[in-house]
């Protein structure tokens, strides 16, 4: 028999508060660039060259702590966790909006951001202001110094606590949390959720998740908990039989989109919404037939189908979901950095593909959904990447490829890139010092049927996207 938890929906009530915190005179920050200096000093393990991923870089004792400090928010809330290689930000996205269109306070935390870390933390689809963030730092400054006595904590762990924090002070029904690294050590992983995702595994990170994928199946399998469902999608074999060996080890139900649910997908086309994915989806509880997928790529529809599993997963922990309402909220999922055209006269399209499996599904949906004559690719990516898989990837969709540096540390230098692309594919590049300077070339040798796409890096789309908001 399935348990049903009663659940007040917030969002209404929560509609008229300002949601302004208040800030303590005597408290550290008097602004808001104090306040995020502070914050930016933090180690970021996203920008560092050499990471190691061990239980003293990335501490759960640690985070733990500081949750402590400031009240153990991440109790207050109710949770749905996310991790994967690729399309951990799409289905936590699209899984946040159907809830919020059924009534339901969502918060969402995902990483990395584009333009702005405010896209990271977001209640009810608008992103913390800066008079939450600063207030949030006013209060966590104590508790970081109080620990920063014997062990620093990193911008991440900072940041992941207060996501939390706005999130208990939101009172939020649930928060859709994404892993940022891994998903065993990850500051996210002091959640016991209502569901687990774990999206399409690859190859990614080697240095600090291994070099086999039954290495990063176990680091992503982390997360899952003692009688916490599992949902994941259709994975390789070698990765499948490690999801289900943890979770049958934690005694965690693990159900599988396409074996242990229902689920289809094809691409079609029509005069009235152009190319698009549509998706059935079948459970003894939910029935979702030739659904639209809001995002391009079957890629997308696969995140899609985990979404929509999470979705009816949560109806057993008591969260009554009205269907429509939910196709309503997935119909307005849009998302920064994915497949996003940010520029018409040249066309110019921004993706953040950054591992080969991610520049495969790419191409792919471009090539099913842009028409175009002639495709110029501007890439750059981190040095801590799978370079010969994406650079054996990018040769069968680009026509002409210009390789750049991004404003990452552990940014590649083009040339390495290039000779890499040269030495796999046999064909001609070019590379240029700057992303201003790939644009003019790029600029220079497109014409109107032509397609521009940068991609590689979030780092890289993020410059982008700035770069042409302002010009």
């Amino acid at each position: 028999m399935v348990k049903t938890v009663n659940i007040t929906k917030n969002k209404q009530a929560k509609k008229s508060s300002s949601g302004i915190v208040k800030v303590d005179s005597k408290k550290p920050f008097k602004t808001y660039q104090q306040a995020i200096k502070y914050l930016c000093e933090r180690t970021d393990y996203e920008k560092e060259k050499n990471v190691r991923y061990n239980v003293t870089t990335f501490n759960l004792d640690r985070m733990e702590k500081l949750l402590s400090f400031v009240g153990n928010p991440h109790k207050k809330i109710r949770t749905a966790h996310i991790a994967g290689t690729k399309g951990k930000g799409s289905t936590a996205t699209m899984l946040a909006k159907m809830l919020e269109a059924n009534d339901y306070s969502v918060g969402l935390y995902t990483s990395p951001h584009v333009v702005s870390m405010h896209e990271r933390i977001v209640v009810d689809s608008k992103m913390i202001t800066e008079a939450e963030m600063q207030g949030l730092l006013n209060r966590i400054y104590a508790p970081v110094e109080k620990i920063a006595k014997t062990e620093s904590l990193s911008f991440f762990e900072v940041m992941t606590a207060m996501a939390f924090m706005h999130f208990a002070d939101k009172k939020v029904d649930i928060a859709v949390i994404e892993t940022g690294l891994g998903g065993r050590l990850d500051s996210t992983n002091v959640i016991k959720p209502e569901v687990i995702g774990i999206t399409s595994l690859s190859i990614d990170h080697q240095r600090q998740l291994g070099k086999t994928i039954e290495s990063i199946a176990k680091e992503k399998a982390g997360i899952f908990k003692p009688g916490v469902p599992v949902v994941t999608v259709k994975q390789l074999p070698e990765v499948l039989k490690v999801l289900k060996d943890h979770a049958t080890a934690v005694k965690a139900p693990l159900i599988v989109t396409g074996k242990d649910v229902n689920f289809s997908y094809r691409f079609e086309t029509s005069r009235e919404e152009g190319p698009h994915t549509r998706i059935c989806l079948a459970t003894p509880t939910s029935k979702f037939e030739h659904l639209r997928v809001p995002l391009q790529g079957k890629h997308q529809a696969i995140n899609c189908g985990l979404a929509l599993t999470m979705l009816d997963k949560l109806k057993s922990c008591g969260y009554e979901i009205d269907d429509e309402k939910a196709i309503n909220g997935l119909n307005a999922v849009s998302l920064t950095g994915r497949m996003e055209m940010i520029c018409q006269d040249p066309r110019i399209l921004i993706d953040g593909a950054h591992n080969a499996a991610s520049i495969q599904a790419l191409i792919h949906a471009i090539g099913q959904n842009i028409p175009y004559d002639s495709m110029v690719v501007i890439f750059g990516c981190n040095e801590d990447k799978d370079i010969e898989g994406m650079m054996h990837e990018l040769q069968y969709g680009a026509d002409k490829v210009i390789f750049t540096r991004s404003n990452s540390v552990k940014a590649m230098s083009p040339f390495e890139l290039s000779e890499v692309y040269v030495r796999i594919s046999g064909k001609m590049c070019q590379t240029s010092a700057s992303l201003g300077e790939a644009l003019q070339l790029a600029k220079g040798a497109v014409s109107k049927e032509d397609l521009i796409c940068i991609t590689g890096s979030f780092y890289l789309i993020g410059q982008a996207k700035v770069r042409l908001q302002l010009n």
